[in-house]
């Protein structure tokens, strides 16, 4: 199958799209109550989910408009699995691409985990035609929780407390903190591509994802080639890797210099 890339933040980040753990990170910052580690998880959705929603709602979907950059255009045509549930792959016109955490664009009709379920759009859109954003004024957040609550079909149990209802409410469609990957979110199939490649490229991946540890763990056990994109990568103690000091536009701009027949200089608009 040729060449499989794994991208991971690093690569959005040129989108406008902070990485994971920086400074703005998704998982650097949290609700007024709880860590991102607690609030991205299937128990604060069952047992909070006005905080979950309202949470994911500030955190995730004002990055919903973000357009690719050269690297996502790059990619278009290769054999790609991302972490980045930003979309931007797809709009970039990767149409085989596997998004192995899920997409900021859809949601799941709540399922137990593991169970075939169906995966539609995303109601962002009719929810800010409504008024509200990312940046909404705290003083509302009532109303936007009770908002997103309607638009997710979480009603209240015979407890009176809001929670959601299997085979009816939605679930966003990104895979959570305390839950393991099914084929929902195509692990079979991207564990097929692992195996069948001759070689794996890890681009703007911090490796402290499962997704990163099945990729070096099959690539070990078949000696597949890999390559490490990244400006201060870890040395991951596997004899054939190959390390690249760069990030991910160097590195592509690198690569369409080496096919070039004469020197070049790569300029992307």
């Amino acid at each position: 199958m040729g060449t499989l890339y794994i991208t991971g933040a690093g690569v959005s980040s040129d989108s406008g799209i902070p990485t994971f753990r920086g400074a703005d990170g998704f998982w650097t910052i949290g609700s007024e109550n709880y860590t991102p580690q607690e609030m991205a998880t299937r128990y604060m959705y069952l047992n909070n989910p006005e905080q979950f929603l309202l949470w994911y709602f500030k955190r995730f979907a004002k990055y919903r408009n973000a357009e690719p950059n050269d690297v996502h255009r790059w990619l278009a045509n290769k054999n790609l699995i991302t972490q980045n549930i930003d979309g931007l792959d797809g709009k970039a016109g990767n149409t085989r691409y596997i998004p192995i955490h899920g997409r900021l664009d859809k949601v799941t009709i709540f399922a137990e985990e593991g169970k075939d379920t169906s995966i539609i759009d995303a109601p962002w859109e009719k929810i800010s035609r409504l008024g509200f954003t990312h940046d909404n004024d705290p003083k509302s957040d009532d109303s936007l929780i009770k908002t997103l609550l309607e638009y997710f079909k979480i009603e209240k149990n015979k407890q009176q407390k809001y929670h959601p209802t299997l085979g009816y409410s939605l679930k966003p469609f990104v895979l959570l903190f305390d839950e393991i990957y099914t084929d929902l979110y195509r692990i079979g199939e991207a564990q097929q591509r692992m195996i069948k490649a001759n070689k794996m490229v890890f681009m703007g991946t911090s490796f402290s994802v499962n997704i990163t540890a099945i990729a070096l763990r099959i690539a070990a056990s078949n000696s597949i080639d890999i390559e490490i994109i990244d400006p201060n990568p870890i040395d991951i103690g596997y004899k054939h890797a190959a390390y690249f000091e760069m990030s991910a536009l160097e590195y592509v701009k690198s690569f369409l210099c080496r096919q070039a027949v004469r020197p070049c200089q790569i300029a992307f608009d």
